[in-house]
């Protein structure tokens, strides 16, 4: 089973894939299989960040 990561080691990991892909230096077939990689952590980031969101949004209304 795979890790699960931070937000930032996300975020970390999605600048490591970008520089990759903007060096030029992958084939196509890499290319596009860094940009899948990138488009399913971006994915799960959005779904994290949605959940902290939510959270804030239960602890605001419970403070009113």
């Amino acid at each position: 089973m795979a890790k699960k990561l931070t937000l930032e080691e996300s975020f970390d990991t999605l600048e490591e894939l970008i520089e990759q892909l903007q060096s030029g230096d992958l084939t196509l077939e890499a290319s596009f299989q860094k940009y899948e990689e990138g488009m399913k952590m971006i994915k799960n980031c959005n779904e994290a960040i949605d959940k902290v969101e939510k959270k804030l949004v239960v602890i605001q209304e419970g403070e009113k």
